[in-house]
């Protein structure tokens, strides 16, 4: 009897054990399967900054995050129609629109870093080491020298736009040959200003991370008219029913919280960090 009941202890325990053991190995294991779609800029794209954020958070969650780099219109309306689970894009009036129109429920800042001008070194404008960006612009315009612009409704490209009337520079009217619209991501613009030795806007970010300098340095940098703040969305549930609304939140929450902000900050490249993470900063 008693070594019968000792049998029956003893298999309980391991019982007990292996099914403890199920309910930790569930609760440790990562999810399978589970992805979510983020529609972003390709500044932190080109950049280098996905690459180094998502093994982390994937690492952490499980779920993995598929990104369509984008200009920040374009991926505002990929957000619209339901075609991204989040948006991760730096153009402030035209997110918190966004949030307006009920296609997310709240916009959160994540990080920033800045604008600069770059240009040819031989600066036909005659502004290298200028903090002026309105004078600069100015001069571009004044000399006809050749200046690349996206053209492509981005963060940047926007932002480009807005530096231009605050210079009092009516652009429509004022286009010609020195001024080339190209439709194109932040890459392919310094790809082309180098090409062409030409003016461009640039983040910092992906000027810091692009190869193919050739003749380009900044021109013109800390005036604080190129602040440069980014800001996440999840896609809001009540306007896309399919929308993975409890992944994407997951995302959000990561990049804003603790983790995601101090991955943000160890971003570096050549020892120079390229994002400062300001989640925790009102009004941002």
């Amino acid at each position: 009897m008693i070594r019968i009941a000792r049998r029956s202890l003893v298999a309980a325990v391991a019982a007990s054990a292996l099914v403890s053991g199920l309910a930790i190995a569930e609760e440790v294991k990562p999810a399978v399967g589970r992805s979510i779609v983020v529609a972003s800029t390709t500044s932190t794209q080109d950049s280098g900054l996905f690459g180094h954020l998502l093994p982390i958070f994937t690492a952490k969650t499980g779920i993995e995050v598929k990104v369509v780099a984008q200009g920040t219109g374009q991926a505002l309306d990929t957000g619209r129609r339901g075609d991204a689970d989040v948006v991760f894009v730096h153009a402030k009036a035209a997110e918190e629109k966004f949030v307006g129109e009920g296609f997310a429920a709240e916009r959160r800042p994540v990080m920033y870093n800045d604008f600069v001008l770059i240009g040819p070194r031989s600066d036909p404008a005659g502004i290298r080491g200028s903090r002026d960006i309105a004078a600069a612009l100015r001069a571009i315009r004044g000399k006809g020298v050749a200046f690349v612009s996206r053209g492509d409704r981005s963060g940047t490209h926007q932002a480009e736009l807005a530096l231009w009337k605050a210079a009092g520079i009516e652009l429509e009217a004022a286009k010609g040959a020195w001024y080339r619209e190209i439709g194109q991501g932040m890459g392919a613009a310094l790809n082309i200003a180098s090409s062409m030795g030409a003016y461009v806007l640039a983040d910092r970010g992906t000027w810091i991370s692009f190869k193919n300098r050739g003749d380009l340095d900044i021109a013109v940098e800390g005036d604080t008219a190129l602040f440069n703040q980014y800001g996440i969305m999840a896609v809001s549930p009540v306007k896309h029913p399919h929308v993975k609304a409890a992944d994407g939140k997951a995302f959000v929450d990561w990049m804003v919280g603790p983790e995601g902000q101090k991955a943000i900050s160890d971003y570096r490249i050549d020892g120079r960090q390229l994002f400062f993470p300001n989640a925790d900063q009102p009004g941002a």
